[in-house]
């Protein structure tokens, strides 16, 4: 199986589930905890547009930030480059072990290699920012995707930066209000749901 790589410049669908369709979420808290170490790991290399995490699985529209270098963590003068792909890696890996401690389970949490595609063009980043913030609803979990925590929706709403690039997304909309508005109106056309890939 080829894997596409990750490139820099470039807008990409990040998603996983878990192994054998395991919960990777098993209570509300590691949720937070998900987001947490995403945003440690990833902000350097990572512009989030939207994002959704469900019980056993979760979704990622990311930018790969160009050229980013950071000091040196190990003491030593200069600086290094990071790599978005191993990022992601130590982001999983950190998590997995986490929640292993937490349950006292073994083996690996998520899939392996973690899915991406690139996404090419703005049709198609629109199509899957809707997507994330609707994918709640589409696997039942909520009957609104404004009453699903777990999504970037509501940080986009309440202009929240802390790990969604706000401007970003709200740019391609015009207004908060236009936002809303387009999210209740959107229904995936006939020529985008090949974009649209299931967990």
């Amino acid at each position: 199986m080829d894997i596409q790589p990750i490139i820099e410049g470039q807008y990409f669908h990040i998603y996983n589930r878990g192994v054998n369709s395991e919960d990777l979420f098993k209570e509300k808290r590691n949720y937070y905890y998900f987001l947490e170490q995403y945003k440690f790991y990833c902000s350097e290399v990572l512009e989030t547009l939207s994002y959704c995490l469900l019980k056993n699985h979760f979704h990622l529209l990311v930018y790969i930030k160009e050229n980013v270098e950071v000091p040196r963590r190990d003491g030593k003068e200069g600086m290094f480059r990071l790599n978005a792909s191993k990022q992601l890696g130590h982001f999983f890996n950190s998590y997995a072990q986490s929640i292993n401690k937490a349950y006292n389970r073994t083996g690996p949490l998520f899939e392996s290699p973690f899915e991406r595609k690139s996404v090419d063009d703005e049709n198609y980043i629109m199509s899957m920012i809707y997507y994330c913030h609707r994918n709640a609803v589409h696997h039942g979990f909520a009957d609104d995707l404004r009453d699903w925590e777990f999504s970037s929706y509501h940080s986009i709403l309440t202009n929240d930066k802390n790990i969604v690039a706000v401007d970003n997304v709200l740019k391609r909309f015009g207004s908060v209000t236009q936002f809303e508005e387009a999210h209740q109106a959107f229904t995936v056309a006939e020529d985008l749901e090949k974009y649209i890939i299931e967990v």
